[in-house]
């Protein structure tokens, strides 16, 4: 009779938790929260937080809310110790005192505008090892339109939207792309890509990997489509024909497959950098793609690597740059990146100047699910930015337009000069 009880409790609260109604927002941890405290201390995963050991650590939920007011809010769990609940400057201390998984109300919270809301927990007390397992949070009596990871991976919603500018191209062909990309100091965070120029067979950006390396990143997709660079056959694989000092060449999968250069090189933020990107067929029905960056704290241009890639006939085509986080653990993080100046050189030998782009996003932005994302020219109009990841509100509408002001004095490349790097 006990196991069948045992039993019988257990189904309930999978399957019946709490006081839960029909429109309730359900908040899974999975893909809306993070540790933004103390990140050793405790862990997301779709299961919910785990290993939750340190009182220092706090857990962020966010979800956005269309209108201001109050909701009713109830963290679903199990464990043994109290935890304080937050958000906006209102603190509730909650009880878990069950083995089974529980709604425990944590009360009314208020709204003062539109926008994300974030909800922390953290730790106060606790009886085992650790703060319990928490699922996800239970949002009732909420007005208005709201947005949160639901029924889309975790995974990429936690990482966040990724967002583009696709630059107006010249009517004539185009052999070279020159932008200029700056990472401003608030806008520098942790595994992000700051990519500048992108091409329709790949990108060429600088991304920051680690807290000791940061890299300038050239890659070229193959024309065989597969995600695991083994299964491309000899004859459509990238071929490496000059390779820049301290330069490491390799492979890459999971988003195509190709060809990927990188060097390691200690960019700064606040300051300005060059992008150069040749792109030409060789008249055998190959292309070849080079890419030169301008190390600005070296005062001198870089090779990175030239590409061949077969079965290809093609010049340079769809000039775009864009932002992206890839690392979900750090999506609650706003990063923000500068182009300016971006130049066509075309067959012809004539420089045009790019002053056109249009704002775009990815599946993540489209779904919904994240609204932290947007594009746009800075106040002087003298460049484009684009601003992802960290729950703020003001977001671009997908297509928008924008032009800068043209700075009508082309760059002056000595190409003479690049050839012997």
């Amino acid at each position: 009779m006990k196991t069948f009880l045992g039993l019988l409790l257990l189904f309930l609260s999978i399957h019946l938790p709490g006081q839960a109604r029909n429109n309730d927002l359900r908040i899974l941890i999975g893909g809306n929260a993070y540790v933004t405290a103390y990140q050793d201390g405790a862990k997301i995963t779709d299961n919910g937080i785990l290993n939750w050991t340190d009182p220092s650590s706090v857990i962020s939920i966010f979800f956005y809310a269309g209108e201001a007011g109050s909701f009713d809010l109830s963290v679903f769990g199990k464990g043994h110790s109290r935890i304080k609940v937050s958000c906006n400057g209102q603190n509730r201390p909650i009880t878990l005192n069950s083995d089974y998984y529980t709604a425990i109300p944590a009360g009314t919270f208020q709204i003062s505008s539109p926008g994300y809301v974030r909800i922390d927990l953290q730790g106060l007390s606790k009886e085992e090892a650790s703060f319990g397992i928490i699922r996800e949070l239970i949002v009732s009596e909420l007005k208005g339109e709201t947005h949160y990871v639901n029924n889309f991976s975790s995974y990429w919603g936690r990482r966040g939207p990724s967002v583009h500018l696709s630059y107006t191209m010249p009517t004539e062909t185009t052999e070279w792309f020159y932008n200029e990309i700056t990472v401003p100091k608030e806008g520098e965070i942790l595994h992000s890509y700051y990519m500048a120029n992108g091409f329709g067979e790949g990108y060429f950006g600088i991304q920051y990997n680690s807290p000791t390396e940061r890299r300038v990143l050239f890659s070229v997709w193959s024309p065989f489509n597969t995600q695991d660079p083994n299964e491309i056959p000899e004859e459509d694989k990238i071929k490496v024909l000059r390779r820049g000092e301290d330069v490491h060449i390799g492979e890459f999968g999971n988003e195509g497959s190709g060809g990927q250069s990188y060097l390691i090189y200690n960019w700064k933020a606040g300051t300005t950098y060059k992008f150069l990107t040749h792109i030409k067929p060789d008249g055998k029905g190959n292309t070849i793609y080079t890419a030169y960056f301008y190390a600005t704290d070296e005062n001198r241009w870089r090779l990175i690597a030239s590409f061949l890639r077969p079965k290809t006939d093609t010049w340079y085509t769809r000039a775009h740059s864009f932002l992206e986080n890839f690392n979900p653990e750090q999506g609650y993080l706003a990063r923000s990146v500068q182009f300016s100046n971006q130049w066509a050189l075309g067959q012809d030998g004539i420089w045009r100047e790019m002053t056109e782009a249009g704002f775009t996003y990815d599946a993540t932005a489209n779904a919904g699910v994240r609204l932290d994302y947007q594009g746009g020219l800075l106040p002087d109009k003298q460049a484009f930015y684009l601003k992802n990841g960290g729950f703020f509100n003001e977001h671009t509408a997908y297509g928008t337009k924008f032009e800068r002001e043209g700075r009508k004095k082309a760059p002056k490349i000595n190409f003479k000069m690049l050839e012997t790097l």
